[in-house]
């Protein structure tokens, strides 16, 4: 059986569905013929996590642990505080202390606030793949330096690498929001190139995510999604409670909070008999002030439900449940190459989606070929008022129908399969010697720590 070894920031992951990725692949790889090994930092400071997620881990699986340093405890010293916000990068007024801490964020921690594992763990993982080699290192990121790591191992080995990103990189949108000085930036963008280019093949989570790095490098690269895992899903579905249940589950960010949306359901609870009586916002996960606050304002207050964070198991049933999915993007025209990780496990779910972003987003494109719901524009209230008042007629006629569309691709048995003949694929390309590192030592930044 071939080795894979897995670079992860998060592990075991919270509660994100696109963290849950390798966890997944972790799971399902052995089946393909492939050993996985984890690498993962010891004691992060993780925002949030979700232990059920360790009993999806096989117990054979070696996990392997690295000191990190990290500046979120002398943050919160600063500050005084915890964050209130879902994405503080990108939301929110800011005090100037939060401020401060931002541009020392932004220009002291580069490529990000994890930066700081990298030169540890170099020298923690090369001792051990000289006693226990592997066929290949996989970097999964954000963080995005975590792929600094896979670089100089396969710059001092030779074994094949690929970077998978389940983010763009310097194409994320909430950069635009870090006060970045020009001398930051053009080193971000240089990192990034080297990794694309010293990398053996780029792995990306979205097609269109796959053609922006296509143009930026001769690098192959692949596209394998996310997905959801059937196991998830087995068994009938729970019964509801019989009232109209608009659920969201996840962070629920300001920068994605949909008003328009509010605004239809606040007029479909005056115009429609029953609309107010038996309408639920279902929502699970952490959830902005500002999203509540849209709510109250459309006068839904009392139709609110917070939940707040739930394991993966109780996150499913509530999906399972729902009469509408509710997926709002975050409100910004670089965010419509995304692919949300839950977007796939509502796909699973079988609940009819209403999603909120760009109408020709990535988003959008799978919902149309999975005919498992609709996306409309931040803006656009006619196509969520029929959206919502479809489905509304339709439980109030005897119940809303399960979605239909083929989904089999998303499976992480699918996934993971590709995932397996790429792996065997990349194993196979090893160019060890002199020129190997000669090659690399020109496309990666050597003054990089």
């Amino acid at each position: 059986m071939k080795r894979v070894l897995v670079i992860a920031y998060y592990w075991p992951p919270s509660g994100g569905s696109g963290v849950q990725r390798w966890v997944k692949f972790v799971k399902y790889l052995p089946s393909e013929g492939w050993e996985p090994v984890v690498f993962a930092p010891d004691g992060a400071d993780y925002p949030s996590l979700d232990p059920s997620f360790q009993k999806e881990v096989p117990a054979s699986v070696e996990v392997l642990r690295g000191r990190i340093w990290e500046p979120y405890a002398a943050y919160r010293k600063l500050t005084g505080a915890e964050s209130t916000q879902v994405t503080e990068i990108s939301s929110g007024k800011k005090s100037w202390k939060q401020k401060l801490s931002l541009w020392v964020r932004a220009n002291c921690f580069v490529p990000d606030p994890r930066a700081g594992w990298v030169k540890p763990s170099v020298k923690t993982l090369r001792k051990y793949l000289e006693e226990h080699p592997v066929d290949v290192i996989v970097t999964t990121g954000p963080p995005h330096s975590v792929h600094l790591i896979g670089q100089k191992l396969h710059h001092a080995t030779g074994i094949p690498w690929i970077p998978d990103f389940r983010d763009p990189w310097s194409r994320m949108y909430y950069l635009r929001y870090l006060p970045m000085t020009s001398a930051t930036w053009r080193r971000l963008r240089r990192l990034e190139q080297s990794v694309l280019d010293s990398c053996s093949t780029v792995l990306a989570c979205t097609p269109q995510v796959q053609e922006d790095f296509r143009a930026q490098t001769r690098t192959p690269v692949a596209c394998i999604t996310n997905g959801f895992d059937e196991e998830d899903f087995t068994g009938p579905a729970p019964r509801g409670d019989g009232l109209f249940n608009i659920t969201h589950t996840g962070l629920f960010a300001a920068d994605g909070n949909p008003q328009e949306l509010w605004k239809v359901l606040g007029k479909l609870a005056v115009s429609e008999p029953g609309f107010r009586e038996e309408l639920r916002i279902r929502l699970v996960g952490k959830v902005d002030w500002e999203v509540l606050e849209a709510i109250s304002a459309a006068g839904l207050s009392d139709n609110v439900v917070l939940l707040g964070p739930l394991n993966h198991a109780d996150a499913v049933r509530e999906q399972r449940s729902a009469s509408i999915l509710l997926l709002p993007l975050r409100n910004d025209p670089l965010y419509a190459p995304i692919l949300p990780g839950k977007l796939f496990e509502y796909l699973a779910a079988r609940r009819p989606v209403l999603g909120i972003g760009q109408e020709d987003g990535a988003m959008a494109q799978l919902l149309f070929q999975a005919r498992a719901g609709i996306t409309a524009d931040w803006d656009n209230q006619a196509p969520m008022r029929a959206f919502v008042a479809t489905a509304w007629h339709q439980h109030c006629g005897g119940g809303i129908p399960a979605t239909t569309g083929d989904i089999g691709p998303y499976t992480r048995r699918a996934t993971t399969h590709a995932l397996a003949q790429l792996l065997s694929q990349v194993s196979g390309t090893c160019v060890a010697g002199p020129q190997k590192s000669a090659d690399l030592r020109r496309n990666t930044p050597q003054n990089e720590d």
